[in-house]
C-alpha cells in the first residue's frame, strides 16, 4: 500500500452516500456531492466556512454551520480545504465570524 502523499488513486478523498435520505442537505455545492465530511472536523475550530453563532438552551455558543458548503464541494476540493485548516487548527473562541469566505462565482457556460 501507498502512502496518501504518493499513491495517484484519490478515492480515499470522499464519496457520495446516494441512498442518504437528507442528500443534498446543503445547495449550491459544486463538483461531486462529498459526503466523507458530513459532520465538519472544524466544528470545534476557527474557519472560514460561514456559520452564525447562537445559545443553545444550557447558555453554551455554538456554531450553526447548515449554510456552508465547503467540506461537500467535490472531492479533492473538500479534502484539501479540510486538511488545510486542520494543519494549524485554532480552537473556536465562541465568537461571531470575522473573515467569512469567499467563494468564486460560478461560471455560466454558454
Amino acid at each position: 500500500m501507498q502512502p496518501k502523499d504518493l499513491t495517484q488513486n484519490e478515492g480515499f478523498k470522499g464519496f457520495t452516500n446516494h441512498d442518504c435520505p437528507f442528500l443534498p442537505c446543503h445547495e449550491g455545492v459544486r463538483g461531486q456531492f462529498n459526503c466523507l465530511f458530513c459532520y465538519c472536523p472544524l466544528i470545534a475550530y476557527e474557519c472560514p466556512g460561514p456559520y452564525q453563532v447562537f445559545t443553545d438552551r444550557n447558555g453554551l455558543k455554538r456554531k450553526d454551520c447548515s449554510a456552508c458548503t465547503l467540506p461537500h464541494n467535490g472531492y479533492r476540493g473538500a479534502w484539501n480545504f479540510i486538511q488545510k485548516w486542520l494543519e494549524r487548527p485554532v480552537v473556536w473562541d465562541g465568537g461571531e465570524q470575522t473573515r467569512p469566505y469567499r467563494q468564486k462565482p460560478v461560471r455560466k457556460k454558454g
